[in-house]
């Protein structure tokens, strides 16, 4: 059983898709605005609910005691198939898996940054994702993989992020800089993990969360919609 998907669609005609993963909270509020905010800029957004298998939860930000758990049950084979069923959401729209893009915050971002890795799409971006020099869910290191990448990744990081140092994001910068696909990194000097989620003031940081989705929205509309 594939996860169940948040399906948001624009007013208008779709200029593509956007699949959007959710941090390791579920498909919060928050994500879910997320993918309004791609649907109000032109893109048929989908957000996998990838705790399905678990009840499909939403944990608020301050229970790590309960997310925790959840995201270490996840497995890359299983977030894959879930992935790839959004996907499949989008191509029944009509949306090719060029006019597709893949976007993840915190554990997402790890996500989407392996399936950029898998597969050849549009486009893709990851929000502060770890498991840079040691891979998880099952995944390889993303320094192992970074010169496989098969979609234009755009990777966007806090240098005040406790868990990711920025020593790895440098490392990861060079590594994805001999894929055969355009990657980009940008770094945001005052930003912590997690600057991008408004429902959490103690680490959204505003300008690095303007920044950031300013850069996606060039990244994605670079790309998206050629096909």
């Amino acid at each position: 059983m594939t996860a169940p998907v948040t399906s948001i669609t624009p007013n208008g005609p779709a200029r593509g898709g956007v699949v959007v993963i959710q941090e390791a909270f579920g498909v919060t509020e928050h994500i879910t605005d997320v993918c309004r905010r791609f649907a109000s800029a032109g893109y048929h957004a989908v957000a996998p609910h990838l705790f399905h298998r678990s009840g499909d939860p939403v944990v608020a930000y301050d229970d790590l005691e309960t997310a925790m758990p959840l995201m270490g049950k996840l497995e890359a084979t299983a977030i894959d198939e879930d992935v790839d069923a959004a996907i499949e959401v989008l191509a029944a729209a009509s949306i090719a898996p060029l006019d597709t893009a893949i976007v993840g915050f915190c554990m997402g971002g790890t996500v989407a940054f392996h399936t950029a890795v898998r597969r050849e799409l549009g486009a893709a971006a990851t929000y502060y994702g770890g498991g840079i020099s040691q891979g998880r869910f099952g995944y390889r290191s993303m320094l192992e993989v970074a010169a496989d990448l098969q979609t234009p990744w755009l990777g966007l990081f806090g240098d005040r992020d406790k868990g990711i140092p920025v020593t790895d994001v440098e490392e990861l910068r060079k590594a994805a800089a001999n894929a055969a696909v355009a990657t980009e990194i940008v770094r945001y000097p005052d930003a912590d993990h997690g600057f991008n989620c408004d429902d959490r003031p103690a680490v959204f940081n505003p300008d690095a969360a303007a920044g950031a989705w300013s850069h996606t929205l060039e990244w994605f509309g670079a790309r998206l919609g050629q096909s």
